[in-house]
């Protein structure tokens, strides 16, 4: 089958790429990108196998060269953002050309927005999958697991690591693009920790001010807080799996950062900041905020034992309270999440085997958790991984504790996200 990389130039993009090449049912792929030489440096990295790669110049501004480049497909993989802008754009044009869709997003909005088109991508025989990424994507389908061995789920949590042992290398590269610039990943992040994000209360949607602390303990004895942070899965998972409680997703995170990120976020939401500004302090951190940062840090709560990639689900076994963790067995001797293009890309491509082998949900407009079979996926990306990457499932018979409402600082709900 013909795949459309959309984006392929890109760190995610490329990766994607790579793994592509390596499926059977895979015929040629298609380097897309608006930086042709880009595109075609990386069809060029991946040229000699089995599979044909060819670059061509894409911009998804321009709706004619979009619908051109996915009438020539039979799936794409849209890792252009930020999907706010591109999302909804990109997987309307693929269906109205009849063409399978997935995507990386992990902005809660557009999320809802292309979940909208379910009913049109049913019409047309679409199989679109939205988020399918290290957070949202591996982490929802860790929630799945944790959720299906339960009758009834109340709470459910998804996690992934910040600054903690194992998150990956938490660098100024990370931060800042090649020109110096901030880079897409850390001016989304900032528009994820300010305003109001979704979370899950009580078994209803609503808009809370984000870095809210959620203290958890989990079977085998781990402890912790972790904090909110705007991401699809709670909306999601609310839709799959219909927690009576809450939902959320968390960062796992040191309370140094977390409380700088909290002056990041304070000045955001006082028009101090814009989030490309705040993702260029996070970058380099200036020294007044660092300053004024430090007396948060003291009392604010920290990760504790918790793992630093997981899923968590409380709830109702058997006429029984129980809770049940979805973890990563061994992150310390394990690539996952490691590299954020790594841990993108290659979901990405493992979820792209599914849609293209027929196993994946029909047509329609799906998140992870009800696109593909978790442990089949998990499985796959444990293999890649090595033992570390494999999944442990533990069991308690109590519930995790209740989540605080507090959030850091004390102060009350910020304004509403603009777009």
């Amino acid at each position: 089958m013909r795949v459309l990389a959309l984006g392929g130039a890109g760190a995610t993009g490329a990766v994607a790429v790579r793994e592509a090449v390596r499926l059977p049912r895979v015929s040629h792929v298609v380097v897309a990108d608006r930086d042709p030489a880009a595109a075609e440096a990386v069809a060029r990295r991946w040229a000699g196998g089995r599979v044909p790669l060819r670059p061509l110049r894409v911009d998804v501004t321009d709706a004619d060269a979009l619908r051109a480049a996915l009438a020539d497909a039979d799936v794409v993989l849209n890792t252009v953002g930020p999907y706010h802008r591109f999302g909804a754009r990109v997987l309307t044009a693929a269906i109205e050309t009849g063409t399978h869709y997935l995507d990386v997003c992990d902005d809660w909005e557009p999320t809802l927005r292309m979940l909208e088109a379910d009913g049109a991508a049913r019409a047309a025989g679409v199989c679109a999958v939205v988020g399918m990424g290290a957070s949202p994507g591996v982490s929802n389908l860790l929630a799945a697991r944790a959720a299906r061995d339960l009758d009834a789920v109340h709470d459910l949590h998804t996690a992934w690591p910040v600054d903690v042992p194992h998150a990956g290398p938490e660098d100024e590269a990370l931060l800042l693009a090649p020109d110096g610039r901030p880079s897409a990943a850390a001016v989304h992040w900032m528009e994820q920790i300010s305003g109001t994000v979704a979370v899950i209360e009580n078994g209803s949607p609503v808009r809370r001010p984000p870095l809210r602390p959620v203290t958890l303990a989990l079977p085998g004895g781990r402890t912790g807080t972790a904090y909110t942070v705007g991401h699809p899965e709670p909306v999601t998972l609310h839709r799959a799996f219909r927690p009576t409680g809450d939902a959320a997703c968390l960062m796992v995170v040191t309370p140094g950062t977390l409380a700088y990120l909290d002056v990041l976020r304070r000045d955001i939401d006082a028009g101090r900041l814009t989030d490309h500004t705040a993702a260029a302090d996070l970058a380099r951190p200036s020294a007044a905020r660092a300053l004024r940062s430090w007396p948060r840090s003291a009392v604010l709560r920290g990760p504790g034992t918790l793992p630093p990639f997981f899923a968590v689900a409380t709830g109702v076994r058997d006429g029984r309270p129980r809770t049940v963790l979805a973890r990563f067995a061994d992150l310390a001797d394990a690539a996952f999440p490691g590299d954020m293009a790594e841990a993108t890309g290659v979901p990405l491509a493992l979820g792209l085997a599914q849609v293209l082998d027929g196993t994946a949900a029909g047509p329609g407009v799906h998140p992870p958790e009800t696109a593909f079979d978790p442990d089949r996926l998990l499985a796959e990306l444990a293999r890649r991984q090595g033992p570390g990457g494999a999944v442990a499932v533990e069991h308690a018979a109590a519930p995790a504790r209740t989540p605080s409402r507090l959030r850091p600082g004390g102060r009350g709900p910020g304004p509403r996200r603009r777009r």
